[in-house]
């Protein structure tokens, strides 16, 4: 696929840089987001001369919010013609960046929210600004991740911090986040450019067999993640039907509380 709307594939050297480019929609994703995303991962990832990858989002903003809720196709629950239980293939995502064989670098300014916090927890590395902030929204909006963004955010942060990440939904400044384990660094936002840049300059100067070995090896250790997270992504695809999930987004759209206290039984 070489006609990108959603995303910018970029070279420079041995590194690719694949960047999210929805600014104004601070980087959430639709499905074509994904289907370019999976293709340009694929195309970096299996490409013998690119030894490390940044993944990052346009506009300074935001690196991805998650799913974008205003586009009616791809929003939580929309109907489209993209592969995956949830309505587009982001378990299929979630898998390609961790199967490629190469270094994947988050590179984040401003927010990582919902899908997007998985997408840089997932990330073999997490580089963020000082302007950067963390944090989750399922369980505010009828959602949540019932595979690797909680599973493996687990083994990132420890098991009480993921769960209070999720059932809170609070927001983490990038030293919190660097703090409890979830980002590598945190650069001065006009460092961060060359900062990455440094990290992967480093990264290519490493023997790639070595380094692919290594990832399937750290891999190795949560892989049933993926067989969980593919049976939990088929029962949310269920619950996105339901009126409990779907408050959450009629209140965003109402500009109002979810009210989820009628739904307990």
């Amino acid at each position: 696929m070489s006609d990108y709307q959603d995303i910018i594939f970029e070279r420079n050297g041995r590194t690719a840089t694949i960047t999210i480019n929805r600014p104004a929609k601070y980087n959430a994703f639709r499905p074509r987001t994904i289907v370019e995303l999976l293709d340009a991962f694929q195309l970096a990832g299996w490409d013998k001369d690119i030894g490390s990858i940044i993944f990052t989002g346009a506009g300074g903003k935001a690196f991805c919010t998650g799913g974008d809720q205003s586009d009616h196709q791809g929003g939580q629950y929309g109907n489209n013609d993209a592969r995956g239980a949830v309505g587009m293939p982001v378990e299929e995502f979630h898998s390609v960046l961790r199967d490629i064989p190469k270094p994947v670098i988050a590179k984040v300014r401003g927010y990582a929210i919902g899908g997007g916090n998985v997408f840089a927890t997932l990330c073999d590395m997490t580089i963020a600004s000082d302007n950067a902030i963390f944090g989750q929204v399922g369980p505010k909006m009828g959602s949540v991740d019932p595979g690797f963004g909680t599973a493996y955010l687990a083994r990132v942060v420890g098991e009480k911090k993921a769960r209070e990440i999720w059932y809170m939904c609070k927001r983490y400044s990038a030293k919190e986040a660097l703090d409890m384990g979830l980002i590598n660094a945190v650069y001065p936002d006009a460092e961060l450019d060359e900062a990455v840049q440094s990290w992967c300059d480093e990264i290519n100067k490493r023997s790639p067999t070595a380094i692919a070995l290594a990832k399937k090896s750290f891999n190795a250790d949560t892989e049933s993640i993926r067989g969980m997270g593919q049976l939990a992504m088929q029962a949310l695809r269920l619950y996105y039907y339901t009126e409990e999930s779907q408050e959450g987004v009629k209140a965003l759209n109402e500009k109002r509380e979810p009210d989820f206290m009628k739904f307990y039984r």
